[in-house]
């Protein structure tokens, strides 16, 4: 969700030496397929076949799954999945240097998806009390369909093998 909310806001940033990219573990092929069919614009790049998701703590090995516990937002914990979610903000000095100056995980990105800053506004709030997980609620634009009503015991689905994303197989609950 968070960059169909973010996609409108790109000249505003821009005007303030700010660039906006979106990484995923998917083919750069896949990625502008479904960039396509979402009507989306933002830089969105591929970490296919590197570790920069890893680095950055937003992927993880079958091997740290197996352990029970990876290191995600912070501290070592068990995740379900072997992609999560995060938002890391770089900054490029004049010489051409990179520097890594902020990290977010988890519920530090609620701030980035304009929709929950509506829903906390709503007499139910978000609503996510019972759900299989926080965001089982939550399709691709154009997956609602008339009369939706969110299944509460819905599993999260773990994506198909490394490289994986959010369009793969499109199979979600």
């Amino acid at each position: 969700m968070i960059p169909r909310h973010k996609a409108r806001r790109l000249v505003h940033l821009a005007n303030r030496d700010v660039t906006l990219a979106v990484v995923s573990r998917a083919p750069l092929a896949q990625i502008e397929a479904f960039k396509k069919r979402m009507g989306w614009q933002f830089q969105w790049v591929s970490s296919f076949e590197n570790e920069f998701n890893r680095d950055y703590h937003g992927s993880f090995t079958k091997e740290e799954m197996a352990k029970g516990k990876v290191s995600y937002n912070y501290e070592m914990s068990g995740f379900a999945s072997e992609e999560a979610p995060g938002a890391s903000v770089f900054y490029k000095n004049e010489a051409g240097e990179i520097f890594h100056t902020y990290s977010t995980y988890a519920r530090g990105l609620d701030i980035l998806v304009g929709t929950y800053n509506f829903l906390d506004l709503a007499p139910k709030g978000r609503d996510e009390d019972g759900l299989a997980f926080t965001m089982a609620w939550v399709r691709h634009h154009d997956r609602y369909t008339e009369g939706y009503v969110v299944d509460p015991k819905a599993q999260s689905v773990a994506r198909k093998g490394a490289g994986s994303s959010c369009c793969s197989g499109e199979k979600h609950p």
